[in-house]
């Protein structure tokens, strides 16, 4: 390719020479077909300026050759005395050999000035606005997510709220789901990082707060390491991004288990990934000392943040393995997997034996689990256990929960346009005053793309990916992006022994149109089917506060369906 290159440039030096009457001429280089112009255009960078030299020899005819202008005064004495002196062929040689070194190493430096120029470079992918080093030494790609969400609730009809309690229907309305922004990146190839924050992270008191913020080191292609917070690595769907998930919100169980008591955690972790095969364990915590909007608290009425949710939880354990044992290619495949972790939860008293923050909302610890119907803009919780630790250290009916244990099982089919996936939940309550108490939740659903795409896989997370259409949409008519259809039923149960937290199901419908791969609309249908908090106590007692109890209560045997929908643009 070099000797390519070089006679080339040679022979339109040459050339030119011989054309060309002018006495200096400007040579410019094409950056990428490498061939040379007298003349500047697009894409063509400037070698020099060379003059025009006749010389003669005594065995060959008149010749043009090019030389590069900068000469020394001895040099050029010694051109003049050499044009008057016979040159022999061996002379006539080596000058030709020393303009071609010179001309070959005028064609290095370009080469060298052309790569300084391609060193780094910058594109729009699915990854974001990214920008890398040509040796992949490094990269940064700023990324981010806006989710306009609305909400219609067309039947709305819980038991009326009685005395000072707040009204037990949810609200119609709209708001930002989510508004993310990060960037991420690697350097030396084998690290890489990711910052982001949510500016809207619900419509509670606490509505912002970091999601990702880790360093992880690739060991291999498979095996990597991660220090930082991130995501618990538990649950099929609570493992997949929002932006690629089939219904609106997660289902009840997930939201009540998983993402309400904080899925971003503090901590290490190690994954290991291959095509058919993923595994992932992590041993993280939240942050100790006061309530805070980092550590998550008892939440007596709704409507706060995963990060303002469900207790104070200290350490845990957890674990999640994967994989697709049936699979003919990324279109046709069966997945499965199993989760489970174990994680302490701090309950603080004072000295005198009683709890710090008994009938407050938040400040005493604790853990509570709630459920929210799959509503995207009031998010209101219509299940609630109250705080699962309750009563003085001197009360023989006191309640005090240690720590809890979580499993789960998962499975999705995809075969082309066709997917149907389920999980089953389950969480077992450890402390005085229990014995075997556990809540449960499943859920299940299928979905079809009308216009051929299917269901993508992330390879690393084991989870949904981003799905891009065969046809994106154009407003000429070419093409109207993907259309996807989705039914499914969902199911919860937090009654168990001591606990009175309610129960319910629900089904949900689903249309999707994926117009481009960084861009989905959302439609959903939601209808409960039966909700009952018969057992839930209206009083603030036993741990419920805030009149949450009596809220819950009002719900009991209650009707509510809502129409939702959602924006996702991401880049």
């Amino acid at each position: 390719m070099k000797l390519f290159r070089l006679t080339l440039a040679t022979t339109a030096l040459i050339n030119l020479g011989v054309l060309s009457s002018a006495y200096a001429l400007d040579l410019y280089v094409d950056t990428k077909t490498k061939q040379i112009f007298a003349e500047p255009g697009p894409g063509r960078v400037h070698m020099g300026t060379y003059e025009k030299s006749e010389k003669s020899a005594k065995t060959k005819a008149p010749q043009s050759v090019l030389v590069a202008p900068a000469q020394t005064p001895a040099h050029e004495d010694r051109t003049a005395e050499t044009e008057h002196k016979p040159a022999g062929d061996r002379l006539v040689r080596l000058r030709e050999k020393a303009e071609k070194e010179q001309l070959k190493n005028q064609v290095s430096v370009l080469e060298e000035r052309v790569k300084e120029v391609e060193k780094i470079h910058g594109n729009f992918d699915d990854r974001g606005l990214h920008w890398s080093t040509k040796d992949g030494n490094f990269s940064v790609s700023m990324n981010g997510r806006i989710q306009p969400a609305s909400q219609y609730n067309f039947i709305n009809d819980p038991d009326p709220a009685f005395g000072a309690s707040t009204a037990n229907e949810l609200n119609s309305g709209m708001n930002i789901r989510r508004a993310r922004l990060g960037i991420e990146g690697t350097f030396y190839k084998i690290w890489d990082y990711k910052f982001e924050y949510d500016f809207s992270r619900g419509n509670g008191t606490v509505g912002s707060g970091i999601t990702d913020a880790f360093v992880r080191l690739n060991h291999t292609d498979a095996l990597s390491y991660k220090l930082g917070s991130f995501k618990e690595p538990f649950s099929l769907e609570e493992a997949a991004s929002n932006r690629y998930l089939t219904f609106i919100e997660r289902h009840m169980s997930v939201n009540s288990f998983v993402d309400n008591p904080n899925t971003y955690k503090t901590g290490i972790g190690v994954n290991y990934a291959v095509k058919r095969f993923q595994t992932g364990v992590a041993f993280q915590t939240e942050p100790i000392g006061g309530w805070s909007s980092a550590s998550t608290s008892v939440n007596a009425n709704g409507n706060q943040n995963r990060n303002n949710g469900s207790g104070d939880t200290g350490w845990q354990g957890i674990g999640r393995v994967s994989g697709r044992p049936w699979m003919i290619d990324d279109t046709k495949f069966f997945h499965v997997g199993v989760s489970a972790g174990h994680t302490d939860v701090n309950t603080q008293y004072r000295a005198d034996g009683t709890m710090v923050g008994e009938g407050q909302i938040g400040g005493g610890g604790g853990m509570s689990f709630f459920a929210f119907p799959g509503t995207n803009v009031d998010r209101t919780n219509i299940l609630n256990t109250g705080n699962l630790s309750t009563g003085a250290l001197s009360d023989p009916n006191r309640r005090q929960v240690t720590s809890y244990d979580r499993y789960g099982a998962e499975s999705w089919f995809v075969y082309g346009p066709f997917s149907a996936q389920g999980e089953y939940l389950r969480t077992n309550i450890n402390g005085v005053g229990y014995d075997s108490e556990h809540l449960t939740g499943y859920y299940g659903f299928v979905s079809y793309f009308l216009t051929g795409e299917s269901k993508a896989y992330h390879v690393r997370n084991g989870a949904a990916n981003r799905i891009k259409p065969n046809r994106p949409f154009h407003w000429n008519g070419t093409g109207w992006g993907a259309w996807e259809v989705a039914f499914g039923y969902d199911y919860i149960d937090m009654n168990s022994g001591v606990i009175k937290g309610g129960r319910a199901d629900m089904v949900r419908f689903g249309l999707n149109w994926y117009p481009h791969s960084n861009v989905k609309f959302q439609a959903n249908v939601i209808h409960m089917l039966d909700i009952n908090t018969a057992g839930t106590p209206t009083a603030n007692a036993n741990g419920y506060s805030g009149g949450a109890g009596a809220r819950t209560h009002g719900w009991n045997n209650g009707d509510l369906s809502a129409f939702l929908t959602q924006w996702t643009i991401d880049f």
